[in-house]
């Protein structure tokens, strides 16, 4: 047997509190009764009354809180086995993590607005493995493909422009990790989705992107942030915010160079799509879009399923509370 919520029984000592309260309230009783007549005289004057019934009810109230903590572990016995088989997608997101992207012309921020739209992506899968890699300068897978949301999750919240040491901007090195990463499954079950405001600041990116081309990597592209641009406010060593300047001296204004993302994702087959405020467009781009690869198969395990016993304890728990409640206080008048 095993209890499925064992945590709860920690409760149980609350049934020691009350049975010290019931012994207490019956040890009170009886000295309340002593004060207004004597033991011996119970019998001749209050023939309808049985000390002995008490302790009784008492202990059947205690016996329903143990029984009902006992339910609420969820005892399980006796289990089948099972074969549990996940069928999905691959999906890696590649999430700029420059200075550029705590621009403010997406609120909060580029960065920010970012991670929430991932959060609500999150919630749509099932069964597809995800991974993330964050890059500026260069790039650095901070979770590797995996079915386990909520760890993907703590990865992103941890995301920042400290994730990366070396600054700048190179979706270069972002595709290579990607490449890494997809040396061994099926072209059709591969997808990055690129999420930056696409001011790369080194190598051209498009020979990668013909590479991912020939190994039937589609990459979806989404960009964030305004052609208008913005200027780049960061925290200085203060704490104060400051904004972003150049080696001259000059004030850095960020704008959204969506050419090259779209180029990028037109070339693979992919999708570009331009980030606003009510549509950030990763929930677009997997409905119509990767939600309808062929799945396949990331693996296959037997699971045991115990079955649920609560019933039984909590059965018996009602059983004595109703016997409780119609236990009488008092003899009947046909037992004098």
């Amino acid at each position: 047997m095993k209890f499925q919520a064992a945590q709860n029984l920690i409760w149980l000592w609350t049934v020691v509190v009350l049975g010290a309260f019931l012994w207490w309230a019956l040890r009170h009783r009886q000295r309340q009764l002593n004060l207004f007549l004597q033991e011996k005289l119970f019998a001749a004057i209050a023939k309808s009354y049985d000390s002995k019934r008490w302790p009784w009810r008492s202990f059947l109230i205690a016996l329903v809180m143990v029984l009902s903590i006992l339910a609420l572990a969820r005892p399980q016995w006796g289990y089948e086995e099972r074969e549990i088989k996940r069928r999905g997608t691959d999906i890696l997101l590649i999430v700029d993590v420059s200075r550029s992207m705590l621009t403010r012309d997406v609120k909060p921020s580029r960065l920010e607005r970012t991670k929430l739209a991932i959060k609500d992506l999150i919630k749509k899968l099932k069964g597809d493995r995800v991974g993330l890699i964050a890059f500026a300068g260069d790039a650095f897978l901070t979770c590797p493909l995996t079915v386990d949301y909520s760890g993907f999750l703590l990865s992103l919240e941890d995301l920042s422009p400290a994730s990366v040491a070396r600054g700048g901007t190179n979706i270069n090195a972002a595709l290579k990790e990607a490449f890494k990463q997809y040396n061994t499954a099926g072209g059709k079950y591969k997808a990055v989705v690129i999420i930056t405001d696409g001011e790369n600041l080194e190598e051209d990116p498009m020979p990668m992107v013909e590479q991912a081309k020939q190994k039937e990597i589609k990459i979806f592209s989404v960009g964030v942030g305004t052609k208008e641009g913005e200027l780049i406010q960061f925290a200085n060593d203060k704490g104060e915010l400051d904004f972003l300047k150049d080696s001259q001296g000059n004030i850095v204004k960020s704008r959204l160079n969506e050419d090259l993302l779209q180029k990028m994702a037109l070339a693979t087959g992919g999708v570009y799509v331009r980030a606003s405020g009510t549509q950030f467009g990763l929930d677009l781009i997997y409905d119509q879009e990767i939600s309808k690869f062929e799945k396949r198969d990331f693996q296959s395990k037997t699971e045991r399923r115990y079955y649920e016993r609560f019933q039984f304890p909590l059965a018996v728990a009602l059983l004595m509370l109703v016997i409780e409640m119609a236990w009488p206080a008092r003899k009947n008048m046909d037992e004098l």
